[in-house]
């Protein structure tokens, strides 16, 4: 799994594009009724703004004497969890915790995670783009 720094800058932008045109949709559809739609537009890029960036350009190098299933299993619990924690502390109400609300908001964001890395995947597996492997 052995990417260069500049191999990962480069890749860095097609797959942010990708990861909000595949989240956004469901953070849309998925998060509670308490937010607005421009909040949910608005989670959609920031969340993948705040974890994409490590996601792609920090722990492939982190990880890369390590299989790519390790690497795997660690950005995928970072990315949701960090964007779970990062959405509870920017929106959250005390009132909510623990609520409902909360919980299908954390559910959106994971569903979210899982979509766009099984999409990633499959592109993977296609060989779409010369990166991933």
């Amino acid at each position: 799994m052995p990417f260069s720094s500049t191999e990962l800058w480069h890749f860095l932008p097609l797959g942010y594009l990708l990861t909000i045109l595949i989240e956004t949709p469901i953070l849309l559809l998925g998060l509670s009724y308490r937010h607005s739609r421009a909040r949910k537009l608005m989670a959609g890029v920031w969340l993948t703004a705040c974890t994409y960036p490590i996601v792609t350009l920090v722990l492939p190098l982190v990880f890369a004497n390590s299989s790519r299933t390790v690497y795997l299993v660690v950005a995928e619990i970072f990315a949701p969890a960090g964007e779970c924690v990062l959405f509870w502390l920017a929106f959250g109400l005390r009132t909510e915790l623990g609520k409902p609300s909360m919980w299908r908001d954390f559910m959106a964001i994971v569903a979210a995670n899982i979509a766009s890395f099984l999409t990633g995947e499959m592109l993977n597996a296609y060989e779409w783009f010369g990166l991933l492997r």
